[in-house]
């Protein structure tokens, strides 16, 4: 379909990128992130028609990986129907887990690893898909920025009543709250909560690759969350003995500690799981989408509508 327009966007909740790609030539721009108190498809469409205001001419199809995407808003006809005025003939959703796995991978049998403030996995074999945990930071993210973030706070507190050893990360906490005794009223207070957990994560990269004790114990049960969610995925899909890449995308890696303890277990009692680097980002996974062979594995798990 050489010459149609197609808009891709990664929405995420602190940011969406945007990439208007024509025949090889893309515009990149960037837009406020999901609000995900109002609904989610009036703030894609408006996207569309704030970009369609930028660089001119109509569009064609609409190809968007979602942060968390559910089912109630994985409704492209209505997306399609919000943008028909902007030219648009077609539209496709997905969850971000699946636009980062082709960012990543492309159309590559094996398994993504996203961890930043959450985490979800993505396997892909021959014929099925597998999606472990995304579960949120309520019931799920295990080895998450959240969940290290957690880990490192309940090792202050216990470091602070004398249940448990001294560590760098009572500095880190003490930055952000004098008061160690009043720290967990002010967190529960803060409707910002969430991001300040995840963000002691640097905290305690930064603490473990210095030697901190506490901070690389995090670490390395993090690693092993994350790998142990990877090992599931694969086992989910994995037909045969091949060897399987897996990649590990997201803020949690850049900590040498934790890297060095995930793929440790990944290579764990002589599977042949290959950490590889990724070839591309989200944004080039949702430029992906719009050109997924009907034939793919992840085609199932992506929502159309209209001419695509």
């Amino acid at each position: 379909m050489s010459g149609r327009r197609v808009l891709a966007i990664d929405a995420g909740q602190s940011g969406m990128k945007v990439r208007l790609d024509v025949d090889g030539a893309r515009e990149d721009l960037v837009f406020r992130g999901i609000h995900t108190g109002g609904p989610l498809l009036p703030q894609l469409a408006r996207v569309v028609h704030e970009t369609q205001e930028r660089v001119g001419g109509t569009l064609d199809v609409v190809s968007a990986g979602i942060s968390g995407l559910t089912d109630r808003d994985a409704d492209a006809d209505a997306l399609l129907t919000l943008v028909r005025d902007a030219g648009v003939r077609g539209a496709l959703l997905a969850h971000d887990s699946t636009t980062s796995f082709l960012g990543a991978l492309g159309d590559r049998h094996g398994a993504v690893v996203a961890a930043g403030t959450g985490v979800v996995t993505l396997a892909v074999g021959a014929r099925a898909i597998a999606r472990v945990d995304g579960w949120g930071w309520i019931m799920g993210d295990a080895g998450s920025g959240y969940w290290i973030g957690r880990e490192a706070l309940e090792s202050v507190m216990r470091a602070y009543d004398g249940r448990g050893p001294q560590t760098m990360l009572t500095e880190a906490a003490l930055a952000r709250w004098p008061d160690l005794s009043q720290a967990y009223m002010a967190l529960q207070a803060d409707a910002d909560r969430v991001r300040i957990v995840a963000s002691l994560a640097v905290d305690v990269a930064r603490a473990a690759d210095a030697g901190d004790a506490v901070a690389e114990a995090i670490s390395v049960r993090a690693a092993r969350e994350l790998a142990h969610s990877a090992r599931t995925a694969i086992g989910r899909v994995r037909t045969g003995a091949e060897p399987v890449a897996v990649c590990a995308i997201g803020g949690v890696f850049g900590s040498a500690t934790l890297r060095g303890a995930f793929e440790d277990a990944i290579g764990a009692d002589g599977e042949d799981f290959r950490v590889v680097a990724p070839q591309g980002v989200g944004i080039d996974g949702a430029v992906a989408l719009a050109g997924l062979s009907p034939t793919h594995p992840l085609t199932a798990a992506v929502h159309r509508a209209g001419v695509v």
